[in-house]
């Protein structure tokens, strides 16, 4: 059962949301709102699964609450306008509805959502990464990953066993899909694997041929975990 919450600056919105949900069986709706603001206060206390939300929302519109919320959290759009589709997909958005959109419609939405769902909870027990790339998802084994460097709302995953692989996601959400005593954030850009670092000299990370800047801002943390690898 996924757990999620609805946003809707209109009720009549909301009660069909709320119908919806009970109706498939798959999504505890823990709490509806008509404040953005509200609902962000909400999820500061008690995080959810899925968020089912209205682009054109008064104070902080649907856009930007996505930004602002846990980059494992699901996102639905809900809206009336079709211009925002290509935006949704900038912000990994699970899929994106068009009111008035059907029940069956709607299931195929929460279908989607079920899916990503068991990759994430997959995820914390399998020694791998599951990415999204282009329409489709790719596992990677941990232990091929030599770093990751990140450009924007993407990043490019260097592995020991084929070409660098491209996937739209930021720094700080596969951060949180990596084993925490396996890889560590050097640098604003980049992430290393431990176990592949061959040297460190003049704040340069040496990994094959690849030479990976030490940031101000991660050194003390980086230099502690490696001496303390390098003794043991």
């Amino acid at each position: 059962m996924i757990k999620a919450i609805a946003i809707d600056d209109e009720p009549p919105a909301l009660e069909i949301l709320e119908n919806y949900c009970q109706r498939s069986g798959q999504v505890s709706l823990m709490k509806v709102f008509t404040s953005t603001t509200k609902a962000l206060d909400y999820l500061a206390n008690f995080p959810v699964d899925l968020v089912l939300l209205d682009i054109q929302m008064p104070t902080i519109n649907g856009m930007e609450f996505a930004k602002r919320i846990q980059e494992n959290t699901m996102v639905i759009f809900t809206t009336s306008f079709t211009e925002y589709a290509v935006e949704s997909y900038n912000q990994n958005a699970v899929d994106y509805l068009l009111k008035p959109y059907s029940y069956d419609r709607f299931q195929q939405a929460i279908h989607k959502a079920v899916i990503m769902h068991q990759y994430n909870i997959q995820q914390k027990h399998h020694p791998f990464l599951v990415l999204r790339q282009d329409y489709s998802l790719v596992r990677i084994p941990f232990s091929d990953i030599i770093f990751i460097e990140g450009f924007d709302n993407y990043l490019k995953v260097h592995t020991t066993t084929q070409m660098p692989l491209l996937s739209r996601i930021t720094m700080k959400a596969i951060q949180e899909k990596l084993p925490e005593k396996e890889f560590i954030r050097v640098h604003r850009s980049f992430i290393v694997a431990m176990d592949k670092i061959e040297s460190v000299r003049n704040k340069l990370i040496t990994m094959g041929k690849a030479e990976i800047p030490l940031g101000p801002s991660h050194e003390k943390a980086f230099y502690s975990r490696f001496n303390a690898v390098k003794n043991s």
